[in-house]
């Protein structure tokens, strides 16, 4: 059974989650268990050069942003109280981040090395980049320190780590966007969250909850749907998301492979109206209505690209027979 991890590297519950997690499987008689971590990110506005904690506590937009994740408490005792769990769960007694700093990177190695060396590789550079930045107090958005850690752990060559490397040209940076999309499709909205077999238990539980969690989803048999499938249903959950630029991410690989699939050229054109790429929206829906001029959505989606782009003489014809078809668009 694979456990996906949704968490972010930052997120000291994430870390405590992780000591949780590993409890709960200590005494685990079930099926075999394989534990992948996903990217999530709880501050995607970090800057990329990392800012001491202590200058951010500062902050007054900052402070408020803090006290929305731990209502009734201040940001500095909201940290002593995650500290004191932490060292209840053996962390250490010092324990805590001492900076904001972006995660992309540590996200971008973490998931290489799922990729190159499977579950165990990862889980040994999670709990190393896990202790860089809450027991090392170390800048995990620093190269030198991500270096480090993937010098031990086999990868710094296949990482990229040579020459001046950057976010947009070291290898897995596409994969942790991708994922990052996925993760926000499929509903992750908190770190860590986990999910299993189609369930998903939010937040850093007591062993005991995990493993009910686990047993409840070695009993629970998902619909596995194809991978196509599946991606089609993510860049959809984008797009109701008014991720429309998301979703056009998940759709490239479909619209190179299944470029004539009526519903990926859809959804596309749906995307593309929605982040006001007008001109491929009617190219991709003059198309579709060309071979199906009974589809009124997308006729009417055509008419209201068009009036967007003031053809309005244009507009009016595909819109009055959308409306002839699908008499609830007379008044959409």
């Amino acid at each position: 059974m694979r456990v996906e991890i949704w968490a972010d590297v930052v997120c000291g519950w994430a870390h405590i989650g992780k000591r949780r997690l590993e409890k709960a499987l200590a005494s685990w008689e079930g099926e075999p268990v394989e534990v992948v971590w996903r990217p999530y990110q709880i501050d995607p506005s970090a800057p990329a050069r990392a800012v001491p904690m202590a200058d951010l506590l500062r902050d007054p937009m900052a402070d408020e942003a803090l006290r929305a994740c731990a209502p009734g408490l201040s940001p500095m005792e909201n940290r002593a109280r995650v500290a004191e769990v932490a060292a209840a769960e053996g962390l250490g007694e010092q324990w805590g981040s001492g900076w904001r700093a972006g995660t992309l990177e540590a996200h971008r190695l973490i998931a290489l090395a799922y990729e190159r060396g499977g579950a165990e590789l990862q889980d040994r550079v999670v709990e190393r980049v896990l202790r860089a930045h809450f027991v090392d107090v170390q800048d995990i958005s620093d190269l030198a320190v991500l270096t480090a850690i993937a010098t031990e752990a086999g990868l710094a060559e296949e990482a990229g780590y040579t020459g001046e490397p950057s976010l947009e040209t070291l290898p897995g940076a596409e994969l942790v966007r991708e994922l990052l999309l996925v993760g926000k499709a499929k509903g992750v909205r908190t770190s860590p969250t986990i999910v299993a077999n189609g369930l998903a238990l939010e937040g850093a539980q007591p062993p005991e909850a995990l493993r009910e969690f686990l047993e409840d989803a070695a009993r629970h048999t998902p619909r596995h749907l194809p991978a196509e499938v599946e991606r089609l249903r993510y860049a959809e959950s984008l797009l109701d998301q008014r991720d429309p630029l998301g979703a056009l991410t998940l759709l490239r690989p479909l619209m190179e492979e299944h470029g004539g699939d009526r519903g990926v050229r859809l959804l596309a054109a749906r995307a593309y109206f929605a982040s006001a790429q007008l001109n491929r929206a009617r190219t991709a829906l003059e198309s579709l209505v060309s071979e199906s001029p009974d589809d009124s959505y997308a006729r009417h989606l055509l008419g209201r690209t068009l009036q967007r782009q003031g053809r309005h003489e244009e507009a009016a014809s595909h819109l009055t027979l959308a409306a002839v078809m699908t008499p609830d668009y007379a008044t959409g």
